[in-house]
């Protein structure tokens, strides 16, 4: 894949699936918007494939 690809992938991504995550709402209502970022990127499925989409990319 290409960086244009990939960049691609991670849009289709965060539009399809974090745009309007209730997860994070919660997350961020109940623990605050650091947790809710953490656990987006550490614990979420969706948070993992965009990290590693980034390792691609380095």
């Amino acid at each position: 894949m290409n960086r244009k690809e990939i960049l691609q992938e991670v849009e289709e991504l965060l539009s399809g699936y974090c745009n309007g995550c209730f997860l994070y709402k919660y997350h961020k209502l109940e623990r605050g918007r650091t947790y809710a970022h953490r656990f987006c990127i550490s614990e979420c499925t969706i948070g993992e494939k965009i990290r590693d989409f980034g390792h691609r990319l380095e």
